[in-house]
């Protein structure tokens, strides 16, 4: 066994999220699909550099010390999630709270919403989705879910992650929202007020929010 350096209780700590805490550290507007309508979600960043766009957010982790995987959480009202994308690596998705719709497609522009096939999760079942398949999924609740996350070990921020369908690209489009080739947002002038907005619509109470469809806001006029 290597000569490992010895640990103390706040050496220790370094390594404990508590949720009540890092619950309050959301990230509404984390992708350019988080800007559509029925694709609203908290997102949270937990171990390691998850994906985002968003280089406000890029560095905002619960646990900060390095790691060689990814693990984030998220959040969503009823009907919403993340929209059609991929990846270069593998995810894994653990339902924490209530139902989700898992759909997929090889077809980076599927010709329906239900594209190849789906899967409904339900709390603690495990979905394991391969790189370069498409996928977008929906809480199909009548309540808030949350799921957790865990992504394959990868290089971040060194090109374009997630690959978004030409659907996701042309929609955020329309309200001024586009990542580059590089990965990264390029955020219109109203940016700042749009994650502002997002922020006030999802952190209001969860009592608020129980049973809350949401599927009509749009805090973004569109181009």
């Amino acid at each position: 066994m290597k000569d490992y350096p010895k640990q103390t209780q706040e050496s220790m700590a370094a390594g404990v999220a508590y949720f009540d805490k890092y619950k309050q550290n959301g990230i509404p507007l984390m992708f350019i699909d988080s800007v559509l309508p029925n694709h609203y979600r908290m997102n949270y960043a937990i171990v390691g550099d998850t994906a985002a766009e968003n280089p406000a957010y890029e560095n905002q982790r619960a646990i900060a010390s390095p790691h060689n995987f990814q693990i984030g959480m998220a959040w969503a009202p009823p009907g919403n999630g993340p929209h059609w994308h991929t990846h270069d690596y593998i995810e894994m998705f653990v339902p924490l709270k209530g139902a989700w719709r898992f759909y997929w497609s090889n077809d980076p522009n599927p010709a329906t919403p239900e594209g190849d096939g789906s899967f409904l999760l339900n709390e603690w079942d495990v979905i394991s989705l391969p790189a370069g398949v498409y996928r977008r999924f929906e809480n199909a609740s009548d309540e808030i879910a949350w799921f957790f996350a865990v992504l394959e070990s990868h290089k971040v921020y060194e090109g374009k992650d997630p690959y978004w369908s030409p659907i996701v690209e042309n929609a955020a489009a329309g309200y001024g929202f586009m990542a580059n080739d590089k990965g990264k947002m390029v955020k219109p002038e109203n940016a700042d007020a749009v994650d502002k907005d997002l922020h006030q619509m999802l952190n209001k109470s969860f009592e608020e929010l129980e049973g809350m469809t949401l599927q009509e806001f749009s805090p973004i006029p569109k181009k």
